[in-house]
C-alpha cells in the first residue's frame, strides 16, 4: 500500500477554505468514491495557517499514479506546494464510536 500527502498554501490564493468545503460537498467527495485502488482519502485544512491538503491511501503505486478527478488545482490556482509518496508500514483501527467513516468532517456539518 502507498500513502500520498498533498498540501497547498492558500496565502496567495483567492480561494478560501469555506469555498473548498463547498467543492467537497458538491463535487469532489462523490468523484473520489469512484477511484479504483483508493482505499481512503482524508481532506485536511488549517484555517489559521491558510493550508489545505489531502491524505490518500492507495492499494498500489500504480493506483497512486493514476490521473485523479477534481478541480482543486484550478480552484486554488496552482500545483500543490508539497506532494510526497510513502510506503505504508502498518495500519490499525482503534476503538471508535462511529462505525461509518465516510462523509465525516467540517464539510458535512
Amino acid at each position: 500500500m502507498v500513502v500520498r500527502i498533498v498540501l497547498w498554501s492558500l496565502a496567495d490564493s483567492k480561494t478560501t477554505i469555506e469555498e473548498l468545503r463547498r467543492y467537497l460537498r458538491d463535487e469532489s467527495v462523490d468523484a473520489f468514491a469512484e477511484v479504483d485502488g483508493l482505499r481512503f482519502k482524508a481532506w485536511i485544512s488549517d484555517a489559521a495557517g491558510e493550508r489545505w491538503g489531502a491524505f490518500y491511501l492507495f492499494e498500489s503505486l500504480e493506483a497512486a499514479e493514476q490521473p485523479l478527478p477534481g478541480r482543486v488545482r484550478e480552484l486554488i490556482g496552482k500545483d500543490p506546494d508539497l506532494t510526497e509518496v510513502f510506503d505504508l508500514e502498518a495500519t490499525i483501527e482503534g476503538r471508535y464510536a462511529d462505525e461509518e467513516l465516510s462523509r465525516l468532517g467540517l464539510a458535512f456539518e
